[in-house]
């Protein structure tokens, strides 16, 4: 088809709307790159005006975006579809047709619509009416050859990468630690600061168990590492504090246990809202990657170094994986948390803590109680804790001069690693002062504006280098000395091992490293019958160990009110304060359930504890009188009453021994009480039954006497 021909097709009617001019490119590359290619597409629109267009609009906003299948929505050419639906549009311009589209749906959809709205379709060749069976034909061929293009391109492309990257040569940038040498072959760092820097993030994390901490050390020690930042379209390796992600990704890298990894996060297309779209799946292991090599490269760790550090990282999500005993270790009380599993269903115990303070470890199997049933098994921890610490002891205390030995050195190279990192920071610093001063030095002095700007460059590298010295300096001033007397302490702690264990200012976390690195794993097992906990203590390096213990009993059964004092104050409650509860109970001899005398207040707080009313003074019975009320409504003394009671003539009763005495009005008012009575007071003789009135002496004889003689 000519020029000529093309143009023939183009009427008034699409002269009268606008030409659109849609430019794209695939990639940010291109778009940075390929100026040539977009100075191409641009001048379209100068070809449009020629054609007769008094309005030419250009579409730009996809310059950087594929057209592909699963690319993201281009949204330029969602808009020149909808000003082809709105019927403005008389022709689209593009240099080429795979500019418009790379796939036979989205072509498709531009083809129908120019059909139905009259629009033509224009490359750098000529100009095409979809509604012609002719020029149908081509724009399909063009648009197939389009797809089928793209298609080869990325499939000899990825041959390309995927033979590469099988000889273990294929990388863009590498990560920090690691160059290409002359030769194309991976290689460390020949920069001794970078790999001291590298190494260091391993052995804090050895030591430390958790990314966290390894950051927070990192954070607080103010130790910088080198990453790669992208300046003017390259990777530069720049120092600075790392961040969290930072650390996480260089731990989870197997480039630095000497492996190469290609294809670890595979591509695929996906349909979502009606659309397909890219995503990028998750990291899959190394060893499951489309290409593995390992010890293809010196590496910084092993790779069962590595292995174990990514254990670790797996298992510091806590509850949710089935390999507690490698968890970071924290600072609750439980010393066997990750460390129990459960005999019966083989599920890892959990810990909970309760009490007061929210300290005190309780280990619990869940066995189906997530789903509706009971736990397995669950005991106090404090004194499963204690017998096993009395195990590790055992074991330990042999090796105790050794551990402060240990110590020792401990102390001796503290705060190594970080005077170490300041030291080959303050070597590069002084390095970069010395180019600083050779680059101002070389300025010519009149020209100001060039040499004020390398003087503060200078001045900058060199107030780095004072700060950095009398940083390391001052490490060195709070170095810790270790004096004769000191050392001689320390030598002693190792031949005592069981007093620092039990020492309250030994730390938690540092028992639990310890008894981890000891035991791999505790089975356990309870007797229903005789309540007795069975324990198999699985040691690292094979060897295993049995003991057995009650269990422990929680303090609400441990210290659990005793029935009979709780049935005591139920019916004393009834008439008689707390006060007087408590008095009846200590001269009974009775404690608590946590062996403390009764008070008014644990009564009440038995009482609270159990529902048992308080006594209302309203709804006592007034016809029951205690001994000092009986007193009071018979006018006698409390010895007389105290008498006729012993002589079982009058009726009284105890809610318990030493317990106030109770007597009934109306046994007071009965006969003979009321008759012996009313006779003590007629004759001033207490006359008991069975007594004669001439055998009981007068209770006021003593004191005529003593009147007589007076």
């Amino acid at each position: 088809m000519t020029m000529t021909e093309g143009l023939a097709k183009l009427t008034p009617a699409h002269l009268s709307r606008k030409a659109v001019v849609y430019l794209r490119q695939s990639s940010l590359a291109q778009v940075r790159d390929n100026r040539e290619s977009q100075r191409l597409q641009y001048a379209l629109q100068d070809t449009a005006r020629g054609y007769g267009f008094a309005q030419v609009e250009v579409i730009d906003c996809d310059l950087g975006a594929s057209a592909g299948t699963g690319a993201r929505e281009r949204e330029g050419f969602k808009q020149l579809l909808a000003d082809i639906a709105l019927g403005e549009v008389g022709l689209v311009l593009s240099r080429e047709l795979s500019r418009l589209s790379r796939t036979d749906k989205d072509f498709c959809h531009l083809l129908e619509l120019c059909q139905v709205f009259n629009t033509l379709i224009g490359d750098a060749e000529s100009i095409y009416d979809p509604a012609r069976l002719d020029d149908q034909l081509i724009l399909g061929i063009k648009g197939t050859l389009s797809v089928v293009e793209l298609k080869t391109l990325k499939f000899r492309l990825q041959q390309g990468r995927e033979a590469k990257a099988k000889r273990g040569e294929l990388g863009r940038c590498l990560a920090p630690g690691y160059v290409f040498d002359a030769a194309g072959q991976i290689v460390k760092d020949p920069n001794l600061r970078v790999q001291e820097a590298i190494t260091l993030v391993f052995g804090k994390f050895a030591e430390l168990g958790s990314i966290r901490q390894v950051h927070r050390w990192f954070y607080e020690a103010r130790i910088e590492l080198p990453v790669n930042k992208a300046q003017g379209g390259r990777f530069r390796l720049c120092w600075q504090c790392p961040t969290m992600s930072f650390i996480s990704d260089l731990l989870h890298n197997p480039l630095y246990a000497g492996a190469y990894v290609y294809g670890r996060r595979p591509i695929e297309v996906v349909v979502r809202d009606g659309g397909t779209v890219k995503r990028q799946r998750a990291a899959r292991a190394a060893e499951e990657a489309s290409v593995f090599i390992a010890d293809h490269h010196e590496g910084y760790i092993t790779w069962a170094d590595y292995q174990r550090h990514l254990q670790i990282m797996r298992s510091n999500g806590g509850n949710f994986t089935s390999e507690e005993s490698v968890l970071a270790v924290r600072r609750g009380h439980g010393l066997l948390a990750g460390l129990l599993r459960c005999a019966r269903c083989g599920r890892k115990l959990h810990i909970r803590y309760w009490g007061k303070h929210g300290t005190a470890a309780r280990y619990l199997c869940s066995g189906d109680f997530d789903t509706g049933g009971q736990y397995c098994l669950g005991f106090g921890g404090a004194t499963v804790d204690r017998r096993m610490s009395e195990w590790l002891l055992k074991v330990l205390a042999p090796h105790g001069v050794e551990a402060s030995l240990a110590a020792l050195d401990q102390l001796a190279a503290a705060d190594d690693d970080r005077r170490g990192t300041l030291d080959r920071q303050l070597q590069q610093v002084r390095y970069e002062a010395e180019r600083a001063f050779a680059q101002y030095d070389q300025a010519d002095p009149r020209n100001r504006l060039v040499a004020d700007v390398l003087e503060q460059r200078w001045n900058e590298k060199l107030q780095e280098q004072q700060r950095l010295a009398a940083e390391i300096e001052g490490l060195s001033a709070a170095r810790p000395r270790l004096t004769a007397a000191m050392e001689a302490s320390v030598r002693a702690l190792g031949r005592d091992f069981a007093g620092v264990w039990n020492d309250p200012d030994c730390p938690m976390t540092l028992k639990k490293r310890i008894a981890r690195t000891l035991i791999h794993e505790i089975v356990v097992d309870l007797d229903d019958r005789t309540q007795e906990l069975h324990f198999v203590v699985h040691w690292h390096g094979g060897c295993h160990s049995t003991w057995s213990m009650s269990k422990p009993q929680s303090g609400a059964v441990a210290h659990k009110t005793a029935l009979e004092d709780v049935e005591l104050i139920e019916r004393m409650a009834v008439r008689y304060r707390d006060d007087e509860i408590a008095r009846v109970l200590s001269k009974l001899g009775r404690r608590t359930g946590k062996g403390n005398r009764w008070t008014q207040s644990r009564v009440a707080t038995v009482r609270r504890k159990h529902g048992i009313a308080a006594p209302d003074r309203a709804l006592l019975d007034p016809d029951i009188l205690t001994l000092a009320q009986a007193v009071k409504h018979t006018g006698a003394s409390d010895t007389t009453l105290m008498r006729l009671i012993k002589a079982k003539i009058l009726r009284a009763h105890q809610v318990a021994p030493y317990a106030p005495l109770e007597i009934n009005r109306e046994d007071l008012d009965s006969e003979p009480v009321a008759r012996i009575l009313a006779h003590l007071k007629s004759t001033g003789k207490l006359v008991l039954d069975g007594d004669t009135s001439g055998q009981q002496p007068s209770l006021f004889q003593d004191n005529q006497s003593v009147a007589q003689r007076g």
